[in-house]
Order: C-alpha cells, then structure tokens, then sequence
C-alpha cells in the first residue's frame, strides 16, 4: 500500500476508535489494495472485502478470482479465498500456480467466514471495526454482521469517502493523464465534426480515439441541436446540420482513475445567442475556479459559480451543484453544492461546471478540473474554455 493511503486510512482508524477498516465498494477494495476484481463488475452482487488493519491488509475474494490476484501487483499481506471454482494445474504450474494453490487450499464456505478468518489473521478480536456498507446487499450486510457477533460493526462508507478526497502523487498524475487524454481525443472529434456525420459516429471516434491513448470511456454525451438540451442522453442516429449546438461531455478511465471533460460547439457561424449564453456559464466557472482555496467551503463555491452566471446574463439560474470530487469515481466529495460544508484541502482534485439546458433549443456545459493547492486552485486542463466554432 502507498504510505498515503496507509496514512489516511489510520487517522479514520485513531480518530473512530476502530480496530479495522472493512472495504466492499470496488473503488475502496481497490484504493485499499489495488485489485479490481472483473467478476464483481460482471456479477455485482458478488462480496469481495479489502482490510485495514494496523498490522496490515488482507484480500476476501471467491475463489474464481484467485487467479486474477495471483497475476496482478496486488498489495495485500493475505489472500482469503471463500466458495467453490475448479483449476487443474499444469505440472510446471509456477509461481503464479503455486500461489493460486496455496490460496485455495482450504477456502472457507461464504464471504462472511473468509472475512471473520482475515480478521483473526490480522489480530482483530475485539472491535469496533468499520464496514464499508455503500456496496454490500443487505443479505450480505446482515451475514457480514451476524458472523462478527460480537464484535460491533459500524458503517464507515463515508469514511473512505473522506480518506480518498486528498490525493496522492500517484493518483494526481494518473488523474491527469487521463484528463488529457481525454482532451486530445475530444480534440480529434472536434476537428472531424461535419454536417452529415452522426452522434453514434462522434461517440465512436472519441471511444476509438481513446483506446489509442491507453485509456477508456466510461461516459460519451455527444449530443445535436435541440437533443444537446437532454442532460443524459444515449447517442442517437441524428445527424450534424449546420447552425447545430454540439454538447461534449466526455470521460476517461485510466489505472482505474476518471476524468471528465465538457465543451461546447456550434456548427458553423455562432449567433449572439449562442455567445452570450456561453459568456455566462464560462464567468460561472471561472468564478467558481478563483474562489478554489484550502479552508473554503463547498457551499462557497457554489455561491459563487451560481451568482457569477446569473450576473452575466441568466438572470434565474438554478442548479443543485456545479461540481464536485473526481478520482475513482466519477463523483465523489465534495460537492459544490449548498449546504455542503466540506473545507478545501491541498491535495483534492475536483471538476467544476456550469451547464446550461433549455429544452426544445438546446444544451451548453463547461466543465473544469481543477487541483487544490496551497495558494488556491491550479487548472489541469489545457485546451481553451471558448465556444467552439466547427468550420
């Protein structure tokens, strides 16, 4: 584990009161571990468990999975294995096999039992621990309880949520590597945008565009004239016609970290509607950007990014947050929103937004990411915030 997690994993541990910290969530298992499992992202019900302890980490998983741990860099000082799966073994099964056997030798009868075993293996006897309850299915929370007894269990998604919000090196520079991939493959949409060409077409240029970069969409909004108003569409057969909105809102994953960038386009000459209706949500994020600093709160951010759109030309702009955190989720914490009083730290890196929808015209979105720093906030992106205009 890198000493930044292990950090801040063990203040959650000292300031809770707590013997153990209990992952389920595939971000947490991997932020814990860096495993990430394909057999939960397929069957999602399916309990992995990463734990914390100060004596170290240990790794839940089905046997299926085993394999998978024995081949990746995977940071746990003990592998438990639960369920039933079926290898056989080459006669020169080598380390990868050895490991896969030795794993499975013995594998316990449910998730739950592997984890009360990764427990004592860790010398965690007595409790409190803290069990990441924001992935788990109730059957599975409720076993989870009942075969700790009596050990006292407590929620502690929330307490991930807040470990994870500062960022290490690491996961800055993997974050913006993907931010620029993400960039460069809008980049390569926008110089090949032209009427005729439909958003299916755009979608899968950029996802091309994308893989070539090491990288892979996990969101594509690539939306035309009046339907670049839906704020969460699929894309569609409908074609680019001159005088066209175009709304991007593009993401990538890279290590398992996202990023997320949005533009907007018109097709062809922009009206003084198009303009001042840009000018507006760009004054709002630009607002929101200048008032990133450590100590600030949320609910400020948003104040400002809301009042600076509303002063620069709509008037009765309303929105229920203009961004919020980005790491191995899409979304996390903070919030700009009102009411979140979550002070900015050094470290978190968030995305900052002003979308604008006006149904049966059409949609415009900026969106920023943004590094909190000492001094206050560094910009990571590196293409222009302008309207852009396709030729």
């Amino acid at each position: 584990m890198y000493p930044h997690q292990a950090e801040r994993l063990t203040s959650v541990l000292e300031r809770e009161g707590l013997e153990a910290l209990i992952a389920s969530a595939p971000e947490n298992i991997a932020y814990v571990t860096g495993f990430r499992s394909l057999s939960q992202a397929i069957y999602r019900r399916t309990p992995l468990f990463a734990v914390f302890a100060r004596s170290g980490t240990a790794l839940v998983v089905p046997v299926i999975d085993v394999a998978a741990v024995a081949a990746a860099s995977v940071d746990a000082g003990h592998v438990l294995a639960y369920g039933e799966f079926f290898f056989d073994y080459h006669e020169a099964p080598g380390d990868l096999g050895r490991r896969v056997r030795d794993w499975t030798a013995s594998p316990s009868p449910s998730a739950a039992d592997a984890l009360a075993r990764a427990l004592e293996t860790l010398g965690v006897r007595r409790g409190p621990v803290g069990l990441d309850d924001g992935h788990l299915a109730f059957d599975a929370w409720h076993r989870a309880g009942e075969r700790l007894a009596p050990m006292k269990v407590i929620a502690a998604g929330t307490h991930f949520a807040e470990s994870r919000m500062v960022k290490s090196p690491y996961e800055l520079e993997t974050v913006e590597r993907a931010l620029h991939a993400a960039e460069e493959a809008a980049n390569q949409v926008v110089q090949a945008l032209a009427p005729g060409m439909t958003e299916r077409e755009a979608v899968a240029l950029y996802e091309r565009a994308l893989r070539e970069r090491d990288a892979s969409a996990y969101v594509t909004i690539i939306a035309f004239g009046d339907r670049s108003a839906i704020p969460a569409p699929y894309p569609s057969d409908r074609a680019l016609k001159p005088g066209d909105l175009v709304r991007l809102e593009l993401g990538a994953a890279l290590r398992g970290y996202c990023a997320h960038v949005a533009r907007t386009a018109v097709a062809g000459a922009a009206t003084a509607r198009h303009e001042s209706l840009h000018r507006s949500i760009q004054m709002g994020v630009e607002a929101a950007i200048d008032a990133i600093k450590p100590g600030v709160r949320a609910d400020r951010v948003f104040d400002a990014a809301v009042a600076a759109t509303r002063e620069h030309g709509l008037p009765d702009y309303r929105r229920h947050h203009v961004g919020h955190g980005i790491g191995l989720e899409p979304y996390e914490p903070p919030v700009f929103a009102a009411g979140d009083d979550t002070e900015l730290e050094p470290g978190m890196v968030v995305r900052v937004e002003a979308p604008y929808y006006l149904i049966g015209w059409g949609g415009m979105n900026l969106m920023e990411t943004v590094l909190v720093i000492r001094g206050g906030g560094r910009v990571m992106n590196r293409s222009a915030r302008g309207l852009v205009v396709l030729d």
